[in-house]
C-alpha cells in the first residue's frame, strides 16, 4: 500500500503467516511515521530537503519492504516513484474554517470495513479552489484530505481517483497548529501521493469526492504514468 494509506489485510489461513502479515504492516506503519516526523522536521528549515527525503524513504520501502503496495512484476521493474520536483509556491499553511453544517462520509473498503468519516470543515487554496477537511469518526480519529486535480486520468497525469495529502491516522502529517481561535494545518501538494488502489486494485481506499476536487491542474506531486 502507499506510504501513509496502509490497511492491515490478514491472509485467509491463520497461524504463522497471518502472524508474519501483521508484523509487516506493523513494521510499514512504524516506518511510515518515522518518515513523516524526519518530514517535518527537514522542512522546518528546508522543504527541498525534506522533500528529497521523503522520496527517497518512499522509494527504499516501495522497493524493498514485504509490505509494499507493488505487484511483483511491478517491483521487479521498479526503478523510483514518478515525483516532480519541488515547487515552493504549492505549500502553504491554511486555516480550517468550519464547516457550516453536518456531513458523513462512509467509505468501504473491504479490508476494514465501512470506514466513517465526519466533515471538520474546509480550507480555501490560494488560486485554486476549496478543499474538505475530514476526521475520522471511529477509533483512532484523526485529519484526513484528499485532492483530485484537473489532471487527474489524463495520460501523465494524476490518479483518476485523486491523490492524498494529508492522513493523521495512517502518519502522513506535514503539520498542524491550533489555539482558541481555530486550527490551522500545513497542505504541501509536493507530498501529493497515490493511495494504494492506484498500484494493486485489490485493495479499496477512499477516493476524493466533489469536496476534495480542484478545478485548477496540480502539476506537483507523485504522478501516475498509468493515467
Amino acid at each position: 500500500m502507499t506510504s501513509a494509506e496502509q490497511t492491515t489485510e490478514l491472509p485467509a489461513e491463520g497461524g504463522p503467516a497471518r502472524a508474519v502479515t501483521a508484523a509487516q504492516t506493523a513494521d510499514w506503519r512504524r516506518r511510515v511515521f518515522a518518515m513523516y516526523a524526519s518530514v517535518r522536521r527537514l522542512a522546518a528549515h528546508d522543504p527541498v530537503e525534506a522533500h528529497a527525503h521523503w522520496i527517497s524513504c518512499r522509494n527504499d520501502l516501495f522497493s524493498s519492504h514485504p509490505a509494499s503496495p507493488l505487484l511483483p512484476e511491478d517491483r521487479e521493474r521498479f526503478t523510483g516513484l514518478p515525483v516532480t520536483p519541488y515547487d515552493p509556491d504549492w505549500r502553504f499553511e491554511l486555516p480550517v474554517h468550519p464547516a457550516a453544517e453536518p456531513k458523513r462520509m462512509d467509505v468501504e473498503t473491504g479490508t476494514d470495513g465501512v470506514v466513517p468519516f465526519e466533515l471538520l470543515g474546509t480550507v480555501r487554496v490560494p488560486l485554486a479552489g476549496t478543499l474538505d477537511v475530514w476526521k475520522l469518526a471511529s477509533y483512532g480519529g484523526g485529519l484526513f484530505v484528499p485532492v483530485k486535480d484537473a489532471l487527474a486520468g489524463r495520460p501523465g497525469g494524476t490518479y483518476g481517483g485523486g491523490r492524498y495529502l494529508i492522513d493523521t491516522i495512517k502518519g502522513a502529517d506535514l503539520g498542524l497548529d491550533w489555539d482558541d481561535e481555530g486550527a490551522s494545518i500545513v497542505l504541501d501538494f509536493n507530498f501529493a501521493y497515490n493511495p494504494s488502489c492506484a498500484y494493486d486494485p485489490a485493495w479499496a481506499c477512499p477516493l476524493a469526492q466533489a469536496g476534495n476536487t480542484l478545478p485548477v491542474e496540480v502539476p506537483v506531486g507523485e504522478r501516475y504514468p498509468a493515467a
